[in-house]
């Protein structure tokens, strides 16, 4: 870059040095310089002895792994001595002599030397650089700080609703600040497009050490729109979040393709009101048409829900006629009672208990820990309540909630006949659009094999490969097609590069974490200063200092022993208000979304989630941002990773941060060790397990057997991982340095979960749990999310049952796109931030409509019960708004 005073704007003769060359003269001043830096420093040696204790208690900044400032106050003087005697540094943005000659140019004014010559202020100046001489504009920040003492008037004034700031010192000369953080430099570099904003080196080196001076100066980051001062940070709309302009025509077969493909289901809905109104009508021994049916009062920001199973009641449900009961039951229940299948859903104990710090590490549980009888996972279904002669059915019991008396009567939400309507309605509109030939045509044509990543090596199988295009592959047409082909088989889709999408915002957590700190109210900042992360290796929460995590997060954390601590955050920040709370990161997040059309949460024309009308309660879809700990070694135990799980909707998941943390020679030989512990550990318990249970009779036995012909197989947590997540083909650890890897997932088919559940039946007591203990109870394998499968789970997973998974390291910028009703789990291999958003596309509807089912036979306290999803909901809101969005486009149509 060129900075002032370049050489060939400043002669030895503008200098007044006849005799001396300009580079002697540089190299006096340079050490005049160096001396005075070295009295002031003494001066205020016995300041710095009375605050020290203070400042070595502060904690360190963190920064990104490209390097930046380390945190610490430098005085401005100090700031530029440190940029130019760090020479190797300076040659690749700026002329070293250049910034001394900058250094002469204010000594001479402020010490106005006879014999030194001064600097002719008529010299051309670089336009693409401030000094104290020149106006500037600059935006204000909310972290600015007051004026500098040296200032005697202070200029503000308001152009285009931006805050500009000039200070006016006593002699005369204007001193400009830097738009990041509003302070005063003398090493200010100026856009030379906007020719408005201007930032300070040091600002360009903390928060932007993707770029160069250089690229300072032709296109600052408010240019670029990445600029991350608070005032930017706290703005939304400045940028374009929707990459592409759909045309009519593309919106007509995107509304045709969501109407067939959730249609179906309407229908599905519509036939089961139909045939409670035909029991409601022998009921009341009555013809169907003319049974009158009561609406009930329901507003639209809260959300009704079965007493028994939790599940989100739409329209037609029974309630209690009581009005001190108000019982309600879905229509799902009735049909269970009616048949004797309905389940009792008490709540269940956990009995995880704490065994003490030594028996999480490898050794034995502390005195004070007494065993716990096993508890029963036996469900038996529900007695006692069941359906009258005329198939009318009472209140549930009192113990149950309800009063146990009157008969449930039925009710509706919606207007009469609304769904039925809106069936009718639908069919009419696809049948016009198939009389103007407006239906989605599906020519997918074939996938490049540059476009394929191989990820599993099943025999027999043509979906080892995923679909894994660039961002820019998926704006080109036939993309979407493309991608619809792979997920509407339930298979995962990988885009690459999706961040160069997006305007290059800084992710770093200590950048979000400024913002987000800026950004709350003065009373309740303080709940930002300490979060609440879970401790992997106990899985339980603990809260920290937020800088202690985030500093962690670059540097690591370790435990007395030298095991390596994982903290991760989960749903931070603390609110479903991420667009308030963050809300320039949340417009970077949507701009960099591939495929849109699904999954853009605002206004995705084939994402059922937005199809919502205002003011109706809408479920949490996110986005949400999961900040975590990683280390490429499998540890076995105290892993940073997300267990096996399966989610209620379709989610996309960027990478967007990554931070490696390396283990010295001693804490890898501490880690060695207890690893050893830990197996032999294992082995014990799994001895002891199996013992306990020889006693028990009849099939029981089996799975004593079973276990006990697992043990003698030799059970074991593998000693050595060098090889990295190495499992039939998927990538090796070698390609995780290369592409910048950062998370390894492992995404299950749909077919394959009945295997997968059968393994973690048998193997259960292989797998640990809540204070490391072993895993005590199973409702369900997957919806517990108490298993993470390790590289000799997955292939014994694969010896016994013959089923793998998709197994891939996601690299920073990728997305990945997980369908709904696909088991999955992650690990991290790095320090990892991941911004994630669900969405519900139609052609997982039927997914998302089983899983419901699934969960609403889980407890009542289980954690994945409660219906937030509202599929329903979702599927009635989204045809209307469809064909109303269908019926406009149509009718302008020829």
């Amino acid at each position: 870059m060129e900075l002032l005073g370049r050489p060939e704007q400043y002669t030895d003769e503008d200098i007044g040095s006849g005799e001396k060359g300009f580079s002697e003269l540089l190299e006096h001043e340079k050490e005049e310089l160096l001396q005075d830096q070295s009295d002031e420093d003494g001066k205020d040696n016995g300041g710095l002895q009375r605050i020290g204790a203070k400042s070595l208690s502060k904690k360190r900044r963190c920064t990104s792994e490209n390097g930046s400032s380390n945190g610490k106050r430098i005085r401005k003087k100090q700031l530029v001595l440190n940029y130019y005697e760090d020479e190797d540094e300076l040659m690749d943005e700026m002329e070293r002599d250049t910034e001394i000659a900058f250094m002469i140019k204010s000594k001479t004014r402020k010490r106005g030397s006879p014999g030194r010559g001064r600097i002719n202020r008529s010299s051309s100046v670089d336009s693409g650089v401030k000094d104290e001489s020149k106006n500037t504009i600059s935006y204000t920040s909310s972290s600015s700080p007051p004026s500098s003492p040296s200032s005697s008037v202070s200029v503000l004034r308001w152009e285009r609703g931006r805050c500009t700031s000039r200070h006016r010192k006593n002699n005369g000369d204007v001193c400009f600040k830097c738009h990041q953080c509003m302070q005063e430099s003398k090493t200010i570099v100026s856009c030379s497009k906007c020719k408005t904003n201007t930032y300070c080196i040091r600002c360009i080196k903390e928060w932007y050490p993707h770029m160069k001076v250089q690229d300072v100066k032709e296109f600052c980051p408010f240019c670029r729109q990445n600029c991350n001062c608070n005032a930017c940070l706290h703005s939304t709309g400045m940028i374009k979040t929707s990459k592409r302009d759909l045309s009519d025509y593309e919106k007509t077969q995107h509304l045709t393709h969501l109407i067939l493909s959730v249609l179906p289901f309407l229908k599905e809905f519509s036939d089961e009101q139909k045939e409670e109104i035909k029991i409601e009508a022998n009921i009341q021994r009555e013809s169907p048409s003319n049974i009158i049916i009561e609406q009930t009062l329901c507003f639209n920001d809260e959300r009704v829900y079965c007493n028994h199973c939790a599940t989100s009641i739409v329209d037609l449900h029974r309630s209690c006629p009581d009005p001190t009961c108000k019982y309600e039951l879905c229509l799902s229940c009735c049909r269970e009672i009616r048949q004797g299948s309905l389940l009792n859903r008490t709540e269940v104990k956990f009995q995880y208990r704490n065994r003490g710090c030594e028996y999480i590490h490898g050794g034995d549980p502390s005195r004070e820990c007494s065993s716990v009888q096993a508890p029963d996972n036996h469900i038996e279904p529900l007695t006692g309540w069941n359906a009258n002669d005329d198939n009318s059915i009472t209140c549930a019991p009192k113990e149950m909630g309800g009063c146990g008396e009157r008969k449930l009567a039925l009710k509706r939400i919606l207007p009469c006949d609304w769904i039925a309507n809106l069936e009718a309605k639908a069919k009419t509109v696809i049948d016009i659009c198939e009389t103007k030939n407006c239906t989605f045509k599906h020519e997918y044509g074939e996938t490049r094999t540059d476009m394929l990543r191989k990820a599993a090596s099943r025999e027999d199988s043509c979906d080892n490969y995923l679909y894994c295009p660039d961002s820019w592959d998926t704006l080109k047409e036939g993309g979407l097609l493309h991608f619809r082909k792979h997920w509407i088989n339930g298979e995962p889709v990988i885009v690459q590069n999706v961040l160069e999408q997006a305007n290059g915002l800084s992710w770093e957590p200590m950048v979000m974490w400024r913002a987000l700190s800026e950004n709350m109210d003065p009373n309740s900042t303080s709940q930002f200063s300490e979060v609440k992360t879970i401790d992997c290796l106990a899985g339980c929460e603990v809260e920290i200092n937020t800088r202690q995590f985030f500093e962690g997060y670059t540097e690591g954390r370790m435990y007395g022993n030298s095991w390596p601590e994982m903290l991760k955050l989960k749903d931070w920040p603390p609110s479903d208000a991420f667009e308030n709370l963050l809300p320039r990161h949340c417009d970077e997040f949507i701009s960099a979304l591939p495929f849109q059309e699904y999954t853009d949460p605002r206004a995705g024309l084939l994402n059922l989630a937005v199809k919502l009308p205002p003011g109706v309660l809408k479920p949490d879809m996110g986005p949400k941002t999961y900040i975590a700990y990683g280390l490429v070694e499998e540890l076995g135990r105290g892993d940073s990773v997300t267990k096996l799980h399966c989610d209620m909707s379709d989610a996309v998941n960027i990478l967007t941060h990554t931070a490696e943390i390396k283990l010295g020679d001693e804490q890898k030989s501490a880690i060695s060790d207890l690893k050893k512990l830990h197996r032999a550990q294992d082995e014990r318990e799994l001895r002891n397990w199996v013992n306990s249970q020889s006693g028990r009779s009849g099939s029981q036995i089996g799975d004593d057997e079973i276990i006990e012909k697992n043990y003698n197989r030799e059970f074991k947590v593998p000693e050595d991982h060098a090889e990295g997540p190495t499992l039939s083909g998927s990538p090796c650890m070698e390609a995780v340095d290369e592409t910048g890897g950062g998370a390894l997932w492992d995404i299950f088919r749909r077919e394959d979960v009945p295997k997968l559940e059968a393994y973690l039946k048998k193997h259960v007591k292989e797998f640990r749990h809540t204070y490391c203990s072993l895993v005590e109870r199973v409702i369900h394998p997957i919806h517990d999310q108490s298993f993470y499968l390790t590289v000799d789970h997955k292939r014994k997973l694969k010896e016994e049952f013959g089923i793998e998974p998709w197994t891939f390291v996601q690299s920073l910028g990728e997305a990945v796109f997980i369908p709904a009703g696909c088991p999955h789990q992650v690990r991290n291999l790095k320090s990892c931030t991941k911004v994630a958003v669900d969405f519900v596309s139609p052609e997982n509807v039927h997914e998302c409509l089983r899983l419901t089912k699934d969960f609403r036979q889980l407890p009542k306290n289980h954690r994945a019960r409660e219906d937030k999803l509202e599929i329903k909901k979702m599927i009635l809101y989204a045809v209307d708004h469809a064909v109303k969005d269908l019926e406009a486009l149509v009718a302008t149509q020829v």
